[in-house]
């Protein structure tokens, strides 16, 4: 995980009481060591090579706020939150010890935050106020097979009674009528009431369809002769009367396989202002490895994850609504893979583009395509090339995000595949017929891409791994500016730090990208020593900021400014403004960030800086709060300025 580490020269300077700050060079593009490791340093830190390719800095926090980064997120207030809740890190669970940390990069401090559940693989997105939606996490790690004493798995729990639903309580015992053996629920469950079903064409009663319930039980004792070995219904000890007769139990083999990760229903929002999680309604369903994406009328959608029995979620999706902070139910079902990839449309619609984050059948839901939420229509998409390989794949609009182009980074073969792809694919969604094309090639099939995109219009690519978790030492220390307007990657200054699973990156108010995480399985070429989490973060600092004279300035002007109304922000040098930008704040985690985006704003400059117009869009622009850039002729960015869009 620390690759090179012996070719490196740190130095280590003290950043306020929290923060150090350890400077350190590795080789970039086409630059070879033909000497000694302090000619590399000199060569990169050569004002003219940074100019061309840009810089790598690394963050290590004192021992004692280092944590294991899952989940980033830049907040309104400049700052960047650190979720880890247990970071994969069973000892953690079990301890209940779930930690968050609040870092100031600016001031440079880190503090720790209260974490009420283990947001370990939880789901999350940015609300119109301001606030960091966060839902979802985990309430069991996964058991392997051999670390399972006693059998168990999925009870589908049948209510056959139209008048009412019904409760079994944690510990209710269930009972196979072919094998006779007993089965403990561990959870409490709700079953509702039986659905009366009527023929369309008379209306005449045909039938009742049951209601369903899941539950996760388990043997009562240890043992692999408690196991079952095919489907077999179970009557529900403890009931009587109408219940008995209406209440059941059907499972397929109860064993003892390896169990998968179950999920939480637990929903918060996390304050900026006050720096500490609230708790709002839990949602319907338990989800480990959810995605969250806003929808047009401004609720949010939560889809797929593991839920509280470790399967995964049945296509039941639902959505928050910010104003009541409760959850309901979308109409319809449908089923993704865990942490899909998947966005809002400027017409309304949701993109998704087929990448994931991993759990799932590998047939189920895994075709990019358009959904419409309201009629649960999904039109698939074509020209998808390396389609079996887009589990942890990346996906990013590219900018501005009025031209409605996708591109698909990389990605492997599904769960713990070898296999990945070089491939980056790109979709017009605004052309009549829409389909994929291939963009350039990355030179190693790459997992994990982490992906920002740049107040220039650039998207900076990076890191990754070409097999599962950075398997056979196979982390990928290569950086890449990606320009929409030519199609092309230009290769950059390579990262210090290898970075796969459980990775991520952040773009920073002062252009450059923030880098965190990373959890290779392996530490060795051999497969051999168990990896060890990556708590190092990493700051790149892009060309444009090397690039000599001084940035645009932006000052002054509202901080809330209406769709379809204009603003005046003051400048230093209007006349050298060549774009301005609406940038979206991050929130990312496992390869998925949504909130992604770049909007394009109409300017006018006047004596003393710049007038810029907002887009009407209420899809394009969603209601929020965005970093304000403006980027000069020589495509060096401003610091940018908070704004708020109601």
């Amino acid at each position: 995980m620390k690759d090179g580490s012996s070719r490196r020269r740190a130095r280590r300077i003290a950043i306020g009481a929290a923060v150090v700050l350890a400077l350190a060079g590795m080789n970039g593009p086409a630059l070879y060591r033909f000497g000694s490791d302090q000619y590399h340093d000199y060569k990169i830190n050569k004002a003219e090579y940074k100019a061309e390719n840009g810089k790598w800095d690394i963050v290590e926090f004192p021992e004692e706020y280092r944590l294991n980064t899952i989940h980033a997120a830049l907040l309104r207030t400049g700052k960047i939150l650190l979720i880890a809740g247990s970071g994969n890190n069973q000892d953690n669970f079990d301890a209940k010890k779930f930690d968050t940390r609040i870092w100031d990069p600016v001031k440079k401090t880190i503090k720790k935050v209260p974490t009420p559940a283990d947001l370990f693989c939880t789901g999350h997105t940015q609300l119109a106020n301001g606030n960091l939606l966060i839902a979802g996490g985990t309430k069991r790690y996964e058991k392997l097979k051999g670390d399972i004493t006693k059998a168990g798995g999925l009870m589908v729990v049948h209510n056959e009674n139209p008048d009412k639903p019904i409760t079994l309580p944690a510990g209710t015992r269930f009972t196979g009528k072919e094998g006779g053996k007993t089965f403990v629920s561990k959870d409490p469950v709700v079953v509702e009431r039986a659905k009366k079903v009527f023929d369309k064409a008379t209306g005449e009663f045909q039938r009742n369809e049951p209601g369903l319930g899941r539950i996760y039980v388990e043997a009562q004792k240890s043992g692999s002769k408690y196991e079952t070995g095919t489907q077999d219904n179970y009557r529900v000890q403890g009931l009587s009367g109408t219940d008995a007769r209406n209440t059941y139990g059907i499972a397929e083999k109860l064993a003892l396989d390896k169990k998968d990760f179950q999920g939480i229903r637990d929903a918060y929002e996390f304050d900026p202002v006050a720096e500490k999680y609230i708790k709002v309604d839990p949602m319907n369903e338990a989800r480990w490895y959810p995605t969250l994406t806003t929808l047009s009328d401004g609720k949010i959608l939560s889809l797929s994850g593991l839920d509280e029995i470790g399967q995964l979620v049945p296509g039941k999706n639902e959505v928050y609504d910010p104003k009541t902070k409760k959850w309901a139910y979308t109409d319809g079902v449908r089923q993704f893979p865990t942490y899909p990839a998947i966005s809002l449309m400027q017409n309304g619609k949701l993109f998704y583009s087929g990448a994931n984050a991993g759990y799932g059948p590998d047939d189920v839901g895994r075709d990019p395509g358009v959904w419409d939420v309201e009629t649960n229509k999904f039109k698939k998409l074509k020209g998808m090339s390396d389609p079996k390989r887009l589990e942890t794949a990346g996906t990013v609009l590219l900018p501005p995000a009025q031209d409605e182009k996708y591109m698909v980074i990389g990605g492997g073969g599904v769960g713990e595949s070898e296999l990945s792809s070089k491939k980056t694919r790109i979709i017009d969604l605004l052309d009549d017929n829409p389909k994929f094309v291939d963009g350039p090639e990355l030179e190693k099939g790459t997992r994990y891409p982490q992906y920002s995109i740049l107040p220039n219009d650039e998207v900076l690519v990076s890191g990754g791994s070409e097999d599962y978790r950075g398997r056979g030492a196979s982390n990928i220390l290569q950086a890449r500016m990606y320009d929409s307007k030519t199609n092309k990657f230009k290769r950059v200054a390579d990262p210090l730090v290898g970075r796969n699973y459980h990775s991520g990156s952040i773009l920073l108010p002062d252009g450059r990208v923030m880098f965190f995480g990373s959890d290779s399985l392996y530490a060795d070429k051999g497969n051999t020593k168990p990896g060890k989490f990556e708590q190092r973060v990493e700051i790149y600092t892009p060309p444009y900021l090397y690039q000599g004279g001084s940035r645009p300035t932006l000052s002054g002007g509202p901080k809330t400014i209406e769709r379809g109304d204009s603003a005046t922000f003051s400048s230093k040098d209007p006349s050298s403004i060549k774009s301005a930008r609406l940038i979206k704040p991050s929130a990312s985690t496992h390869v998925t960030d949504v909130d992604q985006r770049s909007i394009a704003l109409d300017f006018e400059k006047t004596k003393d800086g710049i007038e810029v117009t907002v887009p009407k869009g209420r899809n394009l622009v969603q209601s929020g709060w965005y970093m304000l850039f403006v980027t000069d002729d020589q495509g060096t960015p401003s610091e940018a300025q908070w704004v708020e869009i109601p």
